[in-house]
C-alpha cells in the first residue's frame, strides 16, 4: 500500500495539476493523505472536486507549521511505502513505477532529481541535482549541504517508525527524515527528475535559490538535527543490546 503525504495550506491555485498528476499512477488500496492547516481558500472544494475514494482529507494541527503538518499526516498515514508532495509541483507519470522498482531491489528512502521550474511550471533548469552540485553521502548532507528534497523523497514504514515522533525545533521535517533514513537504513540518490519543482515567492522552503541564512543560523539548524540523531542512534543501540 502506497500513501501520498500533503501538507497543505491555502494551495487551490496549484492543488488541482498536482492531485491530477498523482491519482493516476495510484491503484485501489493506495491513499492521498491531504493534511489540511487551516485552509482559508477553495482548497477543500478543490480536493472534494476530485470525488476520489484514494484520497483523506484531514484536518492538521492548524498552528502554522508545515514541519507539523507533514508530521500530523505521517501519523494518519497506512502505507507500507510513503511519498511526501507539496502542493504546488506536478509530478512526473513514471514517477511511482520508477522510484517504486527501488524500494523493491532494497532500498529505504530513494530521493530523486527533479526539473527546476517557475511559477507558470516553465523549466528553468532540467536538473535540480546540476544545478546545486548535489553530492551523495550520509556526513556531507548531514554537516555540509541538505540534498533530502522532500517532494522527490519516497520512504518504507520503517523509516517512518524510526522518525516520528519529529524532535523539537526541527528546521525541516524532510532534512529529519533523510538524515534517519541514511543513519539508519539505506538511501539511494536517482539521477532521473521525475518531477517539476515549481519555485516562486510563496515557496515554504528556499531549496533552489541562495540561502537566506547566516553561517549561525545554519551551523544551528544542523545540530538541531545532529543531536536528536545521536541521541536516536544510541537509544537503539542500547535497545539492541
Amino acid at each position: 500500500m502506497i500513501s501520498v503525504c500533503i501538507a497543505t495550506y491555502n494551495g487551490a491555485s496549484t492543488l488541482h495539476s498536482q492531485l491530477a498528476s498523482i491519482l493516476p499512477q495510484l491503484s485501489e488500496g493506495d491513499e492521498v493523505i491531504v493534511s489540511d492547516d487551516g485552509s482559508t481558500d477553495d482548497t477543500k472544494q478543490v480536493v472534494e472536486s476530485f470525488q476520489s475514494p484514494l484520497i483523506r482529507w484531514v484536518k492538521g494541527p492548524c498552528n502554522g507549521s508545515l514541519i507539523s503538518n507533514f508530521e500530523h499526516a505521517l501519523q494518519v498515514a497506512k502505507g507500507d511505502y510513503i511519498f511526501l508532495s507539496d502542493q504546488d509541483d506536478v509530478w512526473m507519470p513514471n514517477k511511482v513505477e520508477e522510484m517504486m522498482k527501488l524500494i523493491r531491489n532494497g532500498y529505504d528512502c530513494v530521493i530523486s532529481d527533479c526539473h527546476v521550474t517557475d511559477q507558470s511550471l516553465n523549466v528553468v533548469h532540467p536538473s535540480f541535482f546540476e544545478l546545486t552540485g548535489m553530492k551523495a553521502g550520509k556526513w556531507y548532507n548531514l554537516l555540509l549541504h541538505n540534498y533530502y528534497l522532500g517532494c522527490c523523497m519516497l520512504f518504507t514504514r520503517r523509516v517512518v517508525e524510526k522518525a516520528l515522533p519529529f524532535p523539537k525545533e526541527l528546521p525541516m521535517h524532510d532534512i529529519w527524515i533523510g538524515n534517519v533514513a541514511a543513519f539508519f537504513f539505506n538511501t539511494y540518490f536517482l539521477h532521473q527528475p521525475l518531477i517539476l519543482f515549481r519555485r516562486h515567492g510563496n515557496n515554504a522552503s528556499c531549496t533552489a535559490q541562495k540561502s537566506p541564512y547566516s553561517l549561525k543560523e545554519k551551523f544551528l539548524f544542523r545540530l538541531r538535527i545532529l543531536l536528536p540523531l545521536f541521541k536516536r542512534l544510541l537509544s537503539s543501540k542500547l535497545l539492541s543490546r
